[in-house]
């Protein structure tokens, strides 16, 4: 006897035109997301194979890199006609002995006694901890509070990310383990850009950082729109477009020659050394010889691209200044409780920059 339970006629015909009205419906949302900083290819428009066949996603990403180009004449006082250039050329800015000795010594000491809620991340063997930088924080390490307002460390970030605005800040303490290790491979050792347009991220490093102990490292000049990169943006578009997926980007190492890019700069750096890049540009975590500990202070900003204003910032509204890096945690844990996104920033309590997460 045939127990098998059959649906209605017409069910799967219902079906897919409740699919097809839902997506009619989200159109005009999806539309708008065009001119908006979101990166990936899941959506019925930014994940269109024809429509990046046709040049969607090279078309944002020229049209992101003339509005940036614009707000940054528009702060180009904030670094030197020197540093303008060579970041032209290379996509990132260098300053070494940011501070005199005496600063520094006192900004490092003011770091190291901080004790201070934080949150990890792990990929691979290697651990992420963020300390947001909040006022609460603040209160505690007056060195620090002033040094977040000087132009010294501000006018690069600003810069480079075309926006005059405030950061998400945090210390930030990267736990390595050797590139061979058990754990597993470390995502963030593989060549990236981060997303489809401009991006500052800023490294002051508190610490000497030795060349075998994963260094940051950027390919210089790779901030460039050639026309062999637009080239190599539609081609990955159309692959993503086709998987519905992401869109920070990964490179072969030797895929740089096919772009006449040059070997990636490794930053094994003094401490009191602030780098600020264009994370567009690939970059990537160097690999690691040993179990090391990087701690800087690590700030990023990233905006809609598309924005013409180079002063909007949310950091004005009431209870935001300070602490965006935890707002975005908030966001986060209520996605995560609603079950639409996994957990990725674990709280940890109060801890030290330098004190190790436990069996690590």
């Amino acid at each position: 006897m045939d127990m098998s339970v059959k649906g209605k006629p017409g069910t799967g015909r219902m079906r897919g035109l409740g699919q097809r009205l839902g997506r009619m419906a989200l159109a005009p949302l999806h539309t708008l997301q065009i001119v908006t900083g979101r990166k990936d290819f899941k959506n019925d428009v930014l994940g269109s194979e024809r429509l990046n066949r046709k040049g969607l996603h090279v078309w944002r990403v020229k049209a992101a890199a003339r509005v940036t180009e614009w707000r940054r004449k528009r702060l180009a006082h904030l670094v030197t006609p020197v540093e303008r250039d060579f970041f032209a050329e290379n996509g990132y800015i260098e300053r070494r002995n940011l501070l005199d000795d005496s600063q520094f010594r006192t900004l490092v000491a003011e770091v190291e006694a901080l004790q201070a809620p934080a949150r990890e991340m792990r990929e691979g063997g290697a651990i992420t901890r963020r300390i947001p930088l909040t006022p609460d924080v603040l209160e505690h390490a007056p060195t620090l509070a002033a040094f977040l307002k000087d132009e010294r460390w501000t006018g690069p970030i600003r810069y480079v990310g075309g926006f005059d605005v405030e950061p998400v800040l945090s210390i930030q303490t990267i736990f390595g383990e050797p590139s061979v290790s058990k754990s597993g491979k470390d995502p963030q050792t593989d060549l990236h850009m981060d997303t489809f347009h401009s991006t500052a991220k800023a490294w002051y490093f508190l610490y000497d950082v030795p060349e075998d102990e994963g260094p940051f490292t950027y390919v210089a000049g790779s901030h460039k729109l050639t026309p062999r990169r637009l080239a190599w943006h539609k081609r990955q578009s159309v692959l993503a477009a086709e998987r519905r997926g992401g869109g920070a980007f990964r490179i072969p190492l030797a895929a740089l020659k096919l772009l006449r890019l040059p070997q990636p700069t490794r930053f094994a750096v003094p401490a009191n050394t602030l780098v600020v890049g264009d994370t567009f540009g690939f970059h990537a975590r160097g690999h690691s010889a040993r179990r090391s500990i990087r701690v800087e202070l690590y700030a990023s900003q990233r905006p809609n691209p598309f924005l013409p204003f180079i002063g909007l910032d949310s950091a004005k509204l009431p209870y935001v200044s300070g602490r965006k890096e935890v707002i975005s945690w908030y966001f986060e844990d209520w996605l995560v409780k609603l079950k639409l996104q996994r957990l990725i920033w674990r709280p940890v309590g109060a801890v030290k920059a330098r004190e190790r997460p436990p069996g690590n």
